[in-house]
């Protein structure tokens, strides 16, 4: 086993461990910057007078949607009248409860129509999904862009600095594949824009990772393995499933810059098989399967070891 720390030890070095959420991409730049303005339309300011006015955006900052200079391009559900955002919320969490879908959404939008962050984003994936409502994937980006414009500099790590991150994200995935029909068209690089926001400045695991698919595979950015196997360990060592996947498989590999350690490369495949979710994330279930099954005796022994200290030592936290 001596020899397996070495060898873990090793691979971390020659991929540049950083405990920080922090990762020096190839064109040397630290420090994240907030994203360039997003051309679009933002949502309608609510009609009601008694509504509380939107957060003024940070000095130097440009709007990702900027506001509407026309009509809204969607028309919201009528908004309810609540007390409070407080008393919208928990209208929302009776609604939804009693089924009343319809209802939950007039009282997210009330509460969304004050500035709450968390109802902002509920209600963007509330359209996202069509839960409830019909699909509605231009509205959904414009709650993430709301969110996005009014918040880039919410403290990382705190509550609403998660929904924030998530938000860019969120983001990141409609520029790469666009929204058919709409002024939102793909764009791989407003797509590395968002994803590295969110990997950069707010350390966000799924932002790591999809900045990490972007860099494996040239998109939106020069394609660099060896920058990709970096922010997919950063996302591998905070529990995402998909990056301690795809970090295993590519330690397996070697190669491309990326140093190869088949022992390491399983013990990473086998902690994404414990976090896997097997409705959703079968591809990581086979790809641990077939990669165990090739494996020699000797290094499914020394894998599984790694496997059991690194959940040994997660308990202890």
């Amino acid at each position: 086993m001596r020899i397996s720390e070495v060898i873990f030890a090793g691979a971390l070095l020659a991929l540049g461990c950083q405990q920080a959420a922090w990762a020096q991409d190839a064109s040397g730049q630290r420090v994240p910057v907030p994203p360039r303005p997003i051309p679009g339309v933002a949502l309608p300011e609510p009609e009601s007078q008694d509504l509380a006015a939107p957060a003024p955006l940070a000095p130097g900052r440009g709007a990702i949607a900027p506001a509407p200079s026309g009509p809204a391009a969607h028309t919201a559900l009528p908004l309810a009248r609540f007390s409070s955002a407080r008393d919208a919320l928990k209208a929302w969490m009776r609604d939804s409860t009693a089924g009343d879908q319809a209802g939950a959404v007039r009282a997210l939008e009330y509460a969304a129509s004050q500035g709450h962050l968390a109802a902002q984003f509920k209600l963007g994936r509330v359209y996202a999904s069509g839960d409830g409502v019909p699909v509605n994937d231009l509205k959904a980006f414009e709650y993430f862009s709301k969110i996005a414009d009014e918040n880039a500099d919410q403290t990382p790590g705190t509550s609403d600095g998660r929904i924030v991150a998530a938000a860019f994200v969120a983001l990141g995935g409609y520029f790469l594949d666009g929204i058919k029909g709409t002024y939102v068209k793909p764009n791989p690089d407003r797509a590395f824009d968002m994803f590295h926001y969110a990997a950069s400045y707010f350390g966000d695991p799924d932002g790591q990772y999809n900045l990490a698919r972007l860099y494996l595979n040239g998109t939106g950015v020069s394609r660099d393995p060896r920058q990709a196997a970096r922010w997919m360990k950063l996302a591998a060592e905070k529990g995402h499933a998909p990056a301690r996947a795809v970090f295993g498989d590519m330690l397996l590999r070697g190669g491309d810059g990326v140093p190869r350690h088949p022992i390491i490369g399983l013990m990473w495949l086998g902690l994404a098989r414990e976090g896997a979710d097997a409705s959703r994330e079968g591809w990581i279930i086979e790809r641990y399967d077939a990669a165990f099954a090739n494996a020699s005796a000797s290094d499914r022994t020394a894998a599984m070891a790694l496997i059991e200290r690194q959940q040994g030592r997660a308990d202890r936290r």
